[in-house]
């Protein structure tokens, strides 16, 4: 009998689990709705559920089906608001506060995912004086899903682009939203959906890889739970060493004390990689350490350590006290120090410094100083260092052993995109390239992939689809040369051979020291420009020269552009730089090059036969000047591919 009351109260339970009307995260307060298109609302509640929905003084009615799903297509709607929607079952919900505008879908990796407050300072005006509730964003949690496609995010809510909610927004995207809401003030909504670090075809769906053969086998092998749990139960089976002990923080006396007498420390200078200072191929923990006079005037006052960057972790320690961490090398180092750290007089900056792998130390180019109120320490210069521990060498593992789940082919499109697809959209923002600057040749298939995949699940026709070319990265490079970026840019500017897409080309905004470059408002500014010409019709001038063909004659080759506008130009009205000449041999060196009209004439002395010709080709050109009259810069081409 007791059993029986319990089958009843589970299936009560159930029923009343089924009888909850809900809808997806998306479908929330302060949401942004496509304008001048049919609008899709949809949700859950009990299979064969009478629906009702009223918005903008109109109703309409639907019934579950079988599985409690259902939806409703609303007419189209001019830009405006805000509006509140009811919607009624069994239960009853609203929605408040809606905006009717345009909305754009903005996706890729770190350079689209960077908030605004990891660039609080190069933005400290926009960030403080941010104040258009018409621009919102939906930031979508970063998950994950190896089984396949999601139907819901948990946890995501529109913000408004207000006070400190704007902080969290993507910088780039933010530019970009700021630039049409102005343009034609309407309200414009982001949904990001972004992962740092990640591989392109992570965002495509299983049947958007159908032609990659090898990345369809990894998407099968991945569903087997029995695979993926075994690789599991190996990796946690191997033997583990134990952790190497940090002689900095194992003494009687830790080496950040203010008690502690160093000894047996050597000089270094910040900024600076260790490896390049006589510390040869060391991975592990290395303590920096700094004596400074703070003069009176700055005791007492608000105050911040500029620490540049740091590879690849780090812990701030200011006579004693611990004052700051950060776990991984791309946010710069901006630690606020709390009113009763500093004292007139001699202070103490420690800084233990953690590399797991590669160059490790503070990255050079970059602020280094402490600051408060109007007086300023410089911090750049010579410090002490000794090494904590040395990490022994470490072997590679297997997919649970070093292999994100947000690497493998379609985990992101599972739980982030297709939980996004039935919701009406403007078209696409797309910033990412950097993870797979490794093989350019396959990246020239997926993008296109990409493109058509999300097309097909979004269900509106050619979507626009926008996106960003890598900007310049890495050691300049004085001599003609190969570079895997150069050609991961050629597969991007290839992608444009697909209807209604546009290209940012963004050469000219990289910093050679950081993969994550601070300006992203001229990023954000340009994209804006390609979706006023792409999505909008507007007729502007929206991207930089694009190369056309070449013409040989004799000892000079004569290049052609698109997207001349005004005229071709540099943006130093010095010669155009970092054009590089070769005969058939492929031997490329530097080449003469001047301005004729709407082309490039370029020549050598070194090379009476040209054939081929590159511009820009590295991974970050040292006076790749060309542009516009517009301004906006040529993208980087080579005519031997």
């Amino acid at each position: 009998m007791k059993s029986f009351i319990w089958i009843c109260l589970l299936v009560l339970v159930n029923l009343t689990t089924q009888a909850q009307l809900r809808l997806p995260s998306l479908i929330s307060d302060g949401m942004v709705l496509q304008r001048d298109t049919p609008l899709n609302i949809w949700g859950w509640a009990s299979p064969g559920e009478k629906i009702a929905i009223r918005f903008s003084g109109k109703s309409y009615k639907t019934t579950t089906d079988a599985s409690g799903k259902w939806q409703v297509k609303l007419p189209s709607m001019k830009a405006g608001g805000p509006f509140t929607m009811d919607i009624a079952g069994n239960t009853q919900l609203s929605v408040k506060d809606i905006l009717i505008g345009d909305v754009w879908f903005c996706s890729g990796q770190s350079n689209m995912v960077h908030q605004l407050n990891i660039h609080d300072v190069t933005y400290a005006n926009e960030i403080a004086t941010a104040n258009y509730p018409q621009i919102r964003q939906f930031w979508v949690p970063t998950l994950t899903s190896l089984q396949g496609p999601q139907t819901d995010v948990p946890n995501g809510q529109w913000k408004k682009a207000v006070g400190p909610d704007v902080r969290p927004f993507s910088a780039v995207a933010y530019f970009f939203a700021k630039k049409i809401h102005q343009q034609y003030n309407i309200p414009v909504g982001i949904i990001n959906a972004s992962v740092g670090g990640t591989p392109i075809e992570a965002w495509i769906s299983e049947s958007g890889l159908t032609s990659f053969s090898a990345l369809e086998a990894t998407v099968a092998q991945n569903k087997d739970t029995s695979y993926v749990n075994g690789l599991t139960r190996r990796q946690l089976a191997m033997p583990r060493p134990a952790p190497p002990v940090d002689l900095g923080t194992s003494g009687a006396t830790k080496w950040y004390d203010p008690a502690y007498m160093p000894k047996g420390w050597r000089p270094i200078n910040v900024p600076g990689y260790w490896e390049d200072q006589g510390v040869k191929d060391l991975n592990g923990i290395v303590w920096y350490r700094r004596e400074i006079d703070v003069p009176a005037a700055m005791v007492g006052k608000p105050a911040t350590v500029f620490l540049g960057r740091i590879v690849d972790a780090d812990e701030l320690y200011v006579n004693g006290k611990s004052v700051g961490r950060t776990t991984y090398m791309y946010p710069q180092r901006r630690y606020k120090l709390p009113a009763n750290v500093l004292k007139a007089g001699k202070n103490v900056l420690v800084v233990r410094v953690t590399n797991n792998g590669g160059k490790g130390g503070f990255v050079p180019d970059k602020p280094y100083s402490l600051f408060a109120g109007a007086d300023t320490v410089d911090l750049k210069g010579t410090w002490q260092y000794k090494v904590g521990v040395a990490f022994p060498s470490m072997g590679g593992g297997g997919f649970a052993g070093g292999i994100s789940a947000q690497n493998q082919p379609t985990a992101l499109y599972n739980a982030m995109v297709a939980p996004e697809i039935k919701y009406t959209i403007k078209g696409f923002c797309w910033y990412q390239g950097e993870s797979n600057a490794g093989k350019p040749a396959e990246y020239a298939q997926l993008l296109p992939a990409l493109i058509a995949d999300w097309r097909g699940k979004w269900q509106q026709g050619t979507l626009p689809f926008l996106y960003v070319q890598l900007p310049g990265f890495m050691d300049y490079n004085y001599q003609p040369s190969e570079s895997g970026w150069a050609v991961l840019r050629e597969s991007q500017l290839s992608a444009l051979s697909v209807p209604n897409t546009a290209m940012v080309v963004a050469i000219d905004l990289g910093e050679w020291n950081d993969i994550h470059p601070d300006n992203k408002k001229d990023v954000g500014e340009r994209l804006a420009l390609t979706a006023l010409k792409t999505a909008y019709h507007e007729n502007i001038v929206a991207s930089g020269p694009l190369y056309q063909s070449a013409n040989i004659d004799g000892n000079k080759i004569t290049l052609s552009f698109t997207n001349v506008g005004g005229g071709l130009t540099t943006r130093d009205g010095e010669a155009p730089g970092d054009f590089a000449i070769a005969g058939a041999d492929k031997k490329f060196v530097w080449a003469n090059a001047r301005i004729e009209g709407n082309t490039v004439v370029v020549s050598s002395d070194d090379v009476p036969n040209p054939q081929y010709v590159r511009y820009a080709w590295a991974d970050n050109p040292v006076n790749a000047n060309l542009t516009n009259k517009e301004g906006l810069p040529a993208s980087p081409f080579r005519t031997d591919k």
